[in-house]
């Protein structure tokens, strides 16, 4: 399990604008690691949006967005383009980053089991160490509170 100052698993994950995104690229940079169940589902399009909009406010602050769900490129692409989203959403559909971070649960969906993400953020500082854990978060005001954690 990820503990609070511990070094943040690096990875390597493609973007819906077609680039790869690995997380040891962005060091010097805090980085707002946010794990989303599903593209275009209601909590996940709220916390996508209010991350939209604070977008520059997190630049302001040296922080880069990165959203991580196990949906396909081509399902990221929608989701970003039907709400103009400015920051890269990554394709974990093998689960693998999910894994490693110990966001991909057992959840129940209709009241039957099923595996799935947890609604998860992580703050990785300027040298690749995890500085804030977050799990199980409320979609709605999650991009205010963490603008306000960085010192906004």
């Amino acid at each position: 399990m990820i503990k609070k100052g511990s070094p943040a698993p690096d990875f390597t994950l493609a973007s819906d604008g077609g680039e790869e995104v690995s997380l040891s690229s962005l060091r010097g940079n805090r980085v707002v690691l946010y794990f989303y169940p599903k593209d275009d589902t209601p909590g996940c399009t709220i916390q996508a949006c209010d991350f939209r909009d604070a977008l520059p406010r997190f630049e302001g602050l040296d922080a880069v967005v990165l959203g991580v769900s196990a949906d396909s490129l081509e399902s990221h692409a929608k989701f970003r383009d039907k709400y103009e989203l400015n920051f890269p959403l990554l394709a974990d559909e093998d689960h693998a980053v999910s894994e490693a971070y110990g966001v991909w649960k057992e959840k129940e969906l209709f009241g039957r089991p099923t595996m799935g993400i947890e609604r998860s953020t992580f703050l990785i500082d300027e040298a690749g160490d995890v500085a804030e854990i977050m799990r199980g978060v409320h979609a709605e005001g999650h991009a205010k509170m963490l603008e306000t954690l960085l010192g906004g």
